[in-house]
């Protein structure tokens, strides 16, 4: 059997966690129009019966001098450091700019072996995937270069075999039938923040984080009690997210209960969302520390 670590980086919204999401056949890690909506090191695993590939799927790299963003970009290249394989995700419908080309300088500098995806080939021009095949060759020879579409599940077997050639032989770090190692409480945290990012626009999603205040089972009716609490930095935010009437605020927690029912399954779910304010939260250490796990 062989087991390896993966670390999936790009840009924000190459298509990273669309593509982990493809590979795991469940729902792993948050996607959303958004760029950088990624906050954490995502892990998921895949195992059948070659070995174990366990992704983690990084923030999407942007240059920043905010101290969140500073903070993610920290998290996406310690994680090249720490696998035993790379996957480098490349969005064939965006020229390289300035942050790619930081991105693939860090890339070439480290000793852990590479894979390079030209991503979203089911939208891309001739001319496009021309112009990504020759940056590659430009900023990271020798590489092996695949084309896919992780939102079609088009090229990911041949991801997968070319993961398996770098594994090194090794025992599995996880059963078999697991596909994350987030805990409860991330994930419910989560999957109501993707409702709520996509429902509102502009500078809103980045200013909106989740904390799981209670998770309780109410054995006599067979009921999963979660409250949660969406938090932003303004108050004129706080408006916004929870809407006209609160038309806003269901349409995150009727969104999100199907989601979270998965988790618990058999059981009766109740989902009360609250949203409160709490003033410049990006540039608050004590809080970063605590999200950014």
């Amino acid at each position: 059997m062989k087991c390896a670590t993966v670390a999936i980086i790009g840009r924000p919204s190459a298509g990273k966690s669309t593509l982990l999401n493809t590979i795991c056949e469940m729902k792993v890690s948050i996607t959303a129009s958004t760029p950088q909506t990624t906050r954490n090191a995502i892990r998921g695993i895949y195992t059948d019966s070659r070995g174990q590939l366990i992704f983690t799927d990084t923030p999407g790299f942007h240059l920043s001098e905010k101290t969140l963003n500073k903070r993610l970009q920290e998290t996406a290249l310690r994680s090249l450091e720490e696998s035993d394989a790379v996957l480098y995700i490349l969005d064939s419908k965006r020229s390289a700019g300035e942050e790619e080309l930081a991105l693939v300088s860090h890339i070439a500098k480290i000793k852990t072996p590479v894979v390079c995806v030209i991503n979203k080939a089911d939208i891309i021009r001739d001319s496009e995937e021309e112009a990504a095949k020759a940056f590659l060759a430009e900023h990271l020879p020798g590489r092996p270069v695949l084309k896919a579409s992780a939102k079609l599940d088009e090229g990911v077997d041949e991801i997968l075999i070319e993961l398996f050639k770098l594994a090194p032989e090794g025992e599995l770090l996880y059963p078999p039938d697991a596909y994350t190692d987030q805990n409860l409480e991330f994930r419910i945290s989560e999957i109501i923040r993707e409702k709520a990012i996509n429902l509102v626009t502009e500078e809103i999603p980045h200013a909106i984080y989740v904390t799981i205040e209670d998770i309780e089972h109410t054995e006599a009716t067979n009921t999963i009690w979660v409250r949660a609490a969406i938090i932003v930095e303004r108050d004129t935010q706080k408006g916004i997210v929870v809407g006209k009437g609160g038309a806003n605020i269901t349409k995150i927690r009727k969104g999100a209960e199907p989601e979270i029912r998965q988790i618990f399954p058999g059981k009766k779910l109740r989902l009360d969302l609250r949203v409160k304010a709490q003033d410049k939260w990006r540039n608050n250490s004590v809080v970063l520390d605590k999200i950014l796990r």
